[in-house]
């Protein structure tokens, strides 16, 4: 079955993503992907759909979109958004069926900056080196949302064994302490100044957008003559310009730079520090080298250990009234 939705509305930086363009830094082309990894395999997960399969990463923007034809099973996760069906009220992590004439909105709710909307299908979308990715700036890939457009789902299917809401583990939920390995170039600034930024407290600015985000906070002067030749630069890197203000690179950063980095968020700690929004404080932690990879191994294998429960499909309810004891308690009804 192929479904066709329409977007009635769609913010800035709602693009469709898949698991980001692998292999390709080396001439130039940035991973992209999703802003929260997490949210993208989790999302897919619950749908039974591959961890990397493309969805629609929705910003604070928001996203409404109205079933045309067919009929498709989808699933929310991310940040705790407000997921509205049909003008009935959802969980923000959910699983549920879109049917023709029916209206779909993800909209900003409590907290968080990013949503993943997935659906059991293919969503269809220009591949541009072998992803759907979409890069935000140039606009390569599956493509930015915008009204009007007519998304469609080839292959989509209504999986209702997999409808109801998600858990919402603790560890989705953002921290406000951000863990760095100091480095490559902290050398480039005063003992001070690392104690200031290691010390903080920052606070994140409106600039910020699938690229990076700029930090507000203390100043991080750099004690050198910024002239250093430009080197690869990854995601989670914390550089610091000329004006002492540090801004960390995000899923569409540049894959060169020439201004020292301070610092460079650890993985898991990463998808925590995006879901946070403008205005919001965060501290940095540094960190060994060794804690950081046992971090992200601990990471790992908490985020396996729930896709892994997440992937199975829940009971019907035939299978439901079969597994439980129908007739316990069961009376004569000559008792009173």
């Amino acid at each position: 079955m192929r479904c066709e939705l329409r977007v009635s509305f769609a913010g800035p930086m709602v693009t469709l993503q898949d698991a980001g363009r692998r292999g390709w830094m080396r001439y130039g082309v940035p991973w992209s992907g999703p802003m929260d990894t997490r949210a993208l395999a989790i999302a897919n997960t619950a749908l039974g759909n591959p961890a990397d399969a493309c969805g629609v990463e929705v910003s604070l923007g928001g996203l409404q979109v109205e079933c045309l034809s067919g009929a498709v099973s989808f699933a929310v996760a991310g940040g705790g958004f407000q997921v509205t069906l049909a003008d009935r009220a959802l969980a923000p992590w959910v699983v549920a069926t879109l049917t023709p004439g029916q209206r779909l909105s993800v909209r900003p709710g409590a907290w968080g900056s990013w949503a993943m909307l997935t659906f059991a299908g293919q969503v269809e979308g220009a591949l541009w080196l072998g992803s759907r990715a979409t890069h935000s700036q140039s606009g390569l890939g599956g493509g930015v949302l915008c009204r009007g457009d007519i998304l469609a789902i080839e292959a989509a299917e209504v999986r209702q064994g997999r409808e109801g809401d998600l858990p919402l583990p603790a560890w989705a939920l953002p921290g406000d302490r951000i863990r760095v390995v100091m480095g490559p170039q902290d050398r480039f600034f005063d003992q001070a100044v690392l104690r200031e930024f290691t010390g903080g407290p920052f606070r994140l600015t409106d600039a910020y957008d699938r690229m990076g985000l700029r930090l507000s906070g203390p100043e991080l002067p750099v004690n050198a003559a910024l002239d250093m030749p430009s080197e690869p630069v990854l995601r989670g890197a914390v550089q610091v310009a000329g004006d002492g203000v540090a801004t960390v690179m995000l899923a569409d950063h540049g894959t060169t730079g020439g201004y020292p980095k301070i610092a460079t968020v650890i993985g898991p700690d990463l998808n925590d520090l995006v879901q946070h929004r403008s205005g919001d404080s965060v501290h940095f932690a540094a960190v060994t080298s060794d804690a950081a990879v046992a971090a992200a191994r601990a990471a790992h294998h908490e985020l396996t250990a729930y896709l892994t429960e997440l992937a199975r499909p829940r009971a019907s309810l035939n299978e439901r009234l079969m597994a439980g004891n129908l007739i316990s308690g069961v009376v004569s009804g000559e008792e009173h």
